[in-house]
């Protein structure tokens, strides 16, 4: 299991110690939430900050696309070279060519599907991402309760996974703790993004890291 913490659960005002603190505490990817206030009801953090992140990084980032105008955002942050962009696939028209974009961008492209999306949506792209979000929250605020309901869409798009592309992996984001991580791992789930369990944890970030893992 991958652990991707959220920097929306970072303090903005000590952002490259937080971020050092994850990475010196064996995450494997860091996880930025980028929202534009209009497909989420929230404004995050645009290239800027997001340059700030990667220089203080030393795992690489993991972009969560929550926006509209995916391309512009895509070609905004894309010098950054982070490891994984990912979109939601509710605000593409043209996600296969997006898709494509990103790859040869030398990014590995990902989709996200919000709850109330089926894995089916996804069924014809498989082939040509390298990982597929299920938001296990409603997009848009950290410290929302999880969402069992993603424990069965794991599992149906794992078996969709095995089928069409193996090497894809299943990214989970969303209230995620050290007491339902093991029944993600069983959904078949490879990745999960954890902000408030990892951030506002008393026992430290560095624990709340292992504690997942």
């Amino acid at each position: 299991m991958l652990i991707a913490p959220s920097i929306l659960s970072a303090d903005f005002g000590h952002l490259a110690r937080d971020v050092k603190a994850i990475c010196d505490g064996d995450c494997d990817l860091v996880h930025v939430d980028v929202m534009d206030g209009h497909f989420v009801p929230n404004l995050t953090i645009g290239p800027v900050v997001v340059s700030a992140v990667a220089a203080a990084a030393t795992k690489p980032l993991d972009i969560h696309l929550m926006v509209e105008n995916n391309t512009f955002f895509v070609d905004l942050f894309a010098p950054l070279q982070p490891k994984y962009i990912s979109f939601h696939i509710e605000e593409e028209k043209h996600p296969h060519r997006l898709i494509q974009k990103i790859r040869s961008l030398g990014i590995s492209p990902a989709i996200v599907l919000t709850p109330h999306t089926p894995p089916e949506a996804v069924e014809f792209l498989l082939e040509d991402l390298d990982m597929v979000l299920l938001m296990s929250v409603n997009p848009g605020f950290g410290g929302q309760a999880f969402i069992p309901s993603v424990l069965e869409k794991a599992k149906r798009l794992k078996a969709m996974i095995q089928k069409i592309n193996p090497e894809c992996l299943i990214q989970v984001d969303g209230g995620v703790t050290d007491k339902n991580i093991g029944l993600l791992k069983s959904a078949g789930v490879d990745v999960v993004v954890a902000g408030s369990f990892v951030y506002k944890n008393p026992v430290g970030v560095k624990e709340a890291i292992a504690s997942l893992k």
